[in-house]
């Protein structure tokens, strides 16, 4: 045990003493230096408050604006000043159908290109029955590579307004980049998910250019606005897909073309493997609608007002979460993957 005696106790309250009076003192001697400016402080804080609260409101009334009120404003794009076509990759299911007949449905006729020629034709049948407008298919695999110059041919006598890239794949579940099960994977996947959004776009875009008018819509994915654990080369595809949309945007701004990166978050379709629909996991169609609303008006776009609530908050969690959860989707998957060989 240590002892104090009381002449250090003493000795103690004095420098203890001096030392708090020093403080007072040169406080006292700041705010006489400061005078009534001293309460700049006070402004400053004021200011940031207000400054934060303005922008909140800010990003708020721009949120309602784009998601809720841009179509009945007028503030969205006049898609048919495009031309009197939309191309749309991908267009058989999900996204890419509801593309397909949401610019119909705006009076545009429709250039439908997938893989499967029968789904191609009963697509284009449904589509001129419901929308009076005219159709043309082309059946090809974008897992290929040499198929452009036949698209391109197939395209060269259209006024091609729109084109939506909307063609792509994933993962069949979230997995680790070495241990996925597929020898064709990292070849489907780009060619796929990024050279026909280039390709596609080099054929279409230098028409739109000369005639100063024209859309592209390219169809990311909110996993390539972060990096994504477990899904890396679909998140790498698809940041390709942003990337090059908003440079392209940059580009040819004030050109009359609009080039659009769309980044949702889940839709219920064959990709994502939701079925039913929910605030948060929209159908195709109720996505698409909103989607249509925002060109023009964002470059860069989730498409759906709950799917911004959802980036606005997923942006503040660090990765390491996100690949916790995507850990879990993979056990799953993995252990309804064994029950169903062991069922067989």
């Amino acid at each position: 045990m240590i002892s104090i005696s009381g002449s250090h106790v003493l000795l103690l309250d004095w420098v203890t003493g001096r030392y708090v009076n020093r403080s007072l003192k040169r406080a006292i001697m700041f705010k006489e230096y400061l005078g009534n400016s001293s309460d700049v402080f006070s402004l400053i804080g004021a200011i940031a408050t207000g400054a934060f609260a303005f922008k909140v409101t800010l990003g708020f009334v721009r949120f309602f604006t784009v998601h809720f009120l841009s179509g009945a404003l007028g503030l969205s794009a006049n898609l048919r000043k495009g031309g009197a076509w939309a191309v749309v990759t991908g267009c058989t299911d999900g996204i890419g159908k509801a593309y397909a007949e949401q610019l119909a449905a705006r009076g545009l006729n429709i250039v439908l290109i997938s893989r499967t020629l029968s789904k191609l034709e009963e697509m284009a049948k449904q589509v001129e029955e419901k929308f009076k407008v005219s159709t043309q298919i082309i059946a090809t695999d974008f897992a290929r590579s040499d198929i452009y110059d036949e698209i391109e041919s197939k395209l060269a006598t259209l006024d091609i307004g729109v084109l939506v890239n909307n063609v792509g794949t994933s993962y069949d579940h979230p997995e680790f980049f070495a241990e996925v099960d597929s020898p064709d994977f990292v070849r489907r996947m780009i060619n796929m998910n990024c050279i026909s959004v280039a390709k596609m776009t080099r054929i279409v875009l230098p028409k739109m250019v000369q005639k100063k008018a024209g859309f592209i819509i390219n169809i990311g994915s909110s996993a390539g606005a972060r990096p994504t654990p477990l899904l890396g080369l679909y998140s790498g595809t698809k940041a390709f897909v942003d990337y090059f949309s908003q440079s392209l945007q940059s580009e040819y701004s004030g050109s009359g073309v609009v080039i659009q990166s769309v980044r949702p978050y889940f839709v219920v379709s064959k990709l994502s493997k939701f079925r039913k629909p929910s605030v948060f996991v929209p159908s195709p169609t109720t996505f698409v609608k909103n989607a249509l609303n925002t060109i023009g008006v964002q470059a860069v776009t989730t498409g759906y007002w709950a799917h911004s609530i959802q980036d606005m908050y997923i942006s503040l969690i660090p990765i390491v979460f996100g690949k916790s959860f995507l850990m879990q989707a993979r056990k799953r998957a993995l252990k309804k993957k064994a029950a169903n060989n062991k069922s067989e």
